[in-house]
């Protein structure tokens, strides 16, 4: 992710559609490369699962990658998780225009080959700071799935393993070997 010196705001990043696939970190333009093939399956794979779980049983929304959401301001921080889960009692009545005031219940990073671990690690530690509950980081590479509560708190779920959905997705069950069927 490059980051470039040019400053904005969470609203002039919601205006300039040409900028592309990107983030703002701290008011800093964050520019990403597109998904690769493997990436957007991956992330597909698990945001189905959620989605139709979540679905069912009416918990709330989840969202897909490059749905921006506000969790910090001045300056503003705007994430775009490859997939989000937000519970219904924390949906405003009207559904916000733009982006989601406020940190996802459950953030998803499916990472690239070209992740930096620092640069994973710092969003990650921005989702928990902004509220975040869980955040999934998925590695197509190791076929595993990291679990962070917390900065302390590290589950890491392999292939032969099942991600629970704890106390933010009671019930979920969700096979890590689903996720890279």
């Amino acid at each position: 992710m490059a980051t470039t010196a040019r400053t904005m705001t969470a609203e002039q990043l919601l205006r300039s559609a040409e900028l592309g696939r990107c983030e703002l970190v701290r008011g800093k333009l964050a520019s990403m490369p597109f998904a690769e093939f493997e990436h957007g399956n991956v992330a597909l794979a698990v945001g189905a699962a959620i989605r139709d779980f979540v679905h069912r049983r009416r918990l709330g929304i989840v969202t897909a990658a490059e749905t921006g959401y506000l969790i910090e301001s001045d300056p503003d921080t705007v994430r775009a998780p490859d997939v989000a889960f937000v519970r219904a009692e924390r949906i405003p009545s009207e559904k916000p225009k733009g982006f989601f005031p406020g940190a996802p219940d459950l953030a998803v990073e499916v990472l690239s080959p070209d992740d930096r671990a620092s640069e994973v690690n710092d969003k990650v530690q921005q989702w928990l700071e902004a509220g975040c509950r869980a955040v999934w980081v998925v590695d197509p590479k190791t076929r595993s799935v990291s679990v962070y509560r917390g900065p302390r708190d590290i589950e890491i779920v392999d292939f032969a393993g099942t991600l629970d959905g704890g106390d933010i997705l009671p019930g979920l069950a969700l096979p890590v070997a689903e996720i890279f069927a």
